[in-house]
């Protein structure tokens, strides 16, 4: 009896699945064996080469042609070692590429299709090549279908880039990917975990998320893979999480809408009317000048009082505060007061006795002089 429970229990994995009579023990497949790893493909794999020809095209904006001219032959070089063959139609504004008889790896002609589609969305050729490594891959996102407004679209474009470019270099160190902004395109170029966070980021920042927020998770996360403890563990008491703040926008102004009539506005009065009216049309002209230089001296006469106004209000003593009444009192009161002030104009009037007796002086010594000066004599003729 027991070891038929046995052989039940035997029979289920844990995941609740029953197992086969082949499942059986594979010795070869080992723990420290990596599933996941791509290795390098090898021509012995494929001595006989491909049946059918495949190629892919694709255009070139008119900017990028003289930059494709010049690094041509760098790409046709680096094709032909892997069995490629490449076209540069600069009639038609197009890069073709296809497989030959010496191509072995059937994969390959994908790689020349994604370098061909790198190229023509200006990524420099040294890092488009780079695409035909294996372990690397590229996603080319588009943006500009995503949002209508032109301005808004560029706005939000620029926040992928950030001051001198900080944030755009900060998502290249977080992901470990190769990204360039483009018009109305983002070309990103690394593995397939750094692309779809890449590719995650990018079209945030387009609805209106900004792409720091990203920037914090993935800090946290990198951090956090550093833990061996934490490997097995749900992340997400960890990551930071952001509330929407419902901002309230100005609601514009609506204009009250007045009653309909199917009849015209009134005409509004001329000048010649208006002057009817008041009876200056029939005035001479002499008349209408005394009048407009009345009306000139009656404005000059305001203004000139305004300013008046403003400069006597320069001179205009303060008032005292209540503080500094007090001071006074406290210092001697009103009777030192009055015999301070009875004391500068004893000052002042022995001030004025000097004076009058400088300008005797004067008048005296000047009569002195003029009675010493001998009168001018007559010249005969």
């Amino acid at each position: 009896m027991e070891m038929g429970e046995q052989e039940k229990e035997v029979q289920y994995n844990a995941q609740g699945k029953r197992k086969g009579k082949h499942d059986k023990p594979k010795p070869w497949d080992t723990p420290d064996i990596d599933h996941w790893k791509v290795e390098p493909f090898q021509p012995t794999w494929n001595e006989g080469g491909l049946l059918e020809e495949s190629s892919f095209c694709t255009l070139f904006p008119q900017y990028r042609e003289k930059y494709l001219q010049d690094v041509w032959p760098v790409v046709t070089k680096t094709l032909k070692e892997h069995g490629i063959a490449c076209k540069l139609n600069l009639v038609e504004g197009s890069m073709t590429v296809s497989t030959t008889r010496k191509t072995r790896d059937p994969y390959i002609i994908i790689k020349a299709r994604d370098l061909i589609k790198l190229l023509s969305r200006s990524v420099p050729a040294p890092q488009a090549l780079k695409i035909l490594d294996d372990e690397m891959q590229c996603d080319i996102i588009k943006i500009g279908n995503m949002i209508r407004n032109k301005e808004r679209f560029v706005k939000r474009r620029q926040r992928l880039l950030g001051p001198n470019g900080a944030t755009l270099k900060a998502i290249e160190l977080l992901t470990g990917c190769y990204m360039l902004v483009q018009g109305n395109t983002v070309a990103a170029m690394g593995s397939f975990k750094g692309l779809k966070a890449v590719r995650r980021i990018v079209e945030d920042c387009i609805r209106n998320v900004h792409p720091i927020y990203h920037i914090k998770a993935l800090m946290i996360k990198r951090e956090l893979a550093k833990d061996p403890e934490l490997a097995d563990q749900n992340w997400d008491r960890f990551l930071p999480k952001f509330k929407k703040k419902n901002v309230k926008q100005k609601k514009a102004q609506q204009k009250e809408k007045k009653p309909y009539t199917p009849f015209p506005p009134p005409q509004q009065p001329s000048k010649i009317d208006l002057q009817l009216e008041s009876g200056e049309y029939f005035l001479s002209a002499e008349r209408k000048a005394a009048k407009k230089w009345q009306e000139k001296q009656e404005k000059q006469g305001d203004k000139a009082l305004e300013n008046k106004r403003k400069r006597e209000a320069a001179f205009v003593p303060p008032k005292e505060s209540k503080k500094r009444k007090k001071d006074a009192l406290s210092n001697g009161g009103p009777s030192e007061m009055a015999a301070e002030g009875i004391k500068a104009k004893d000052i002042a009037r022995k001030l004025k006795g000097k004076v009058e007796g400088l300008k005797q002086v004067k008048l005296a010594k000047s009569v002195e002089i003029e009675s010493f000066l001998a009168a001018p004599r007559k010249r005969k003729d």
